[in-house]
């Protein structure tokens, strides 16, 4: 049986990036019908601060929260008039390329059906083994085969390979060559969802300065869709939150939720 320790390190990692694109699946599906606002964070990346907040924040009044993975179709579907092309494009190439890949590993390291014979003695195709649910199937003519799981049922198959699951003979180890480009094809994939999410570590400064002190406030988004804030203006800062290694007032987390309601409070001129 593999072991953790025999996995290759690349292997791991492009297991990491493919964990990262089908857990952010659903935020990607999600996003092609909303328009893309002109806003930090981006709306795509708002949804674990929607999570966080009560109804009586009036995070965003004019929609809800974003949908999760869990409560998604995780799908791709023909979307009539979509409203952020980025998105779209993103999740149609992510899904072409994590498609062929599973094609291009079940190819190399699959074993064949097994030949059985029927009541005739005849050679047939061992129907058990067909319908193995572990093996990948290929897209035909007249069926699409495992594609109609999903690019979720892909991601989670590549990985299966890529970390030597399913012991048996129905599967070989991956070859040195075809494990570069599974690494590579994941993440590309990965790039692709974070870039069309802004969850890419962009920089942006907000429009409105600190509600404590002022100053200019600074916001990045990160891998995973957190973002976090600070303020530019350092210890002397009243913001009830810890100070980053640079001194300066950070907001993370659920400390988001707080700074939101204060932005807002500002805004409209409510004095705390």
């Amino acid at each position: 049986m593999t072991t953790a320790l025999a996995v290759p390190l690349a292997a791991r990692r492009a297991a990491d990036d493919l964990a990262a694109v089908r857990e952010q699946w659903g935020d990607l599906l999600a996003a092609i019908g909303r328009r893309p606002a002109a806003e930090w964070p981006p709306r795509e990346a708002r949804g674990f601060l929607d999570q966080l907040a009560t109804d009586d924040h009036g995070l965003d009044d004019e929609e809800p929260a974003a949908p999760r993975v869990g409560r998604l179709p995780l799908i791709l579907r023909e979307h009539p008039a979509p409203l952020n092309l980025d998105a779209l494009d993103a999740a149609r190439a992510v899904e072409v390329e994590l498609f062929d890949l599973a094609d291009a590993l079940a190819e190399q390291v699959q074993r064949p059906i097994r030949a059985g014979r029927d009541d005739r003695g005849r050679f047939i195709q061992d129907r058990a083994d067909a319908a193995d649910p572990a093996r990948w199937h290929y897209q035909a003519q007249t069926s699409p085969g495992s594609r109609a799981y999903g690019l979720h049922w892909a991601a989670v198959w590549v990985e299966g390979r890529l970390l030597g699951e399913d012991p048996g003979d129905l599967f070989t180890a991956v070859p040195g060559r075809l494990l570069e480009h599974t690494a590579s094809t994941a993440a590309r994939a990965r790039r692709h969802v974070e870039r069309a999410l802004g969850r890419d570590g962009r920089t942006s400064t907000l429009d409105d300065p600190c509600p404590w002190c002022t100053g200019p406030l600074t916001g990045r988004t990160r891998a995973g869709g957190e973002p976090l804030v600070t303020c530019s203006t350092g210890v002397g800062c009243g913001a009830p939150v810890m100070l980053d290694d640079r001194g300066r007032r950070t907001w993370r987390g659920a400390e988001l939720v707080g700074l939101w309601v204060a932005l807002d409070a500002r805004r409209r001129g409510v004095v705390a």
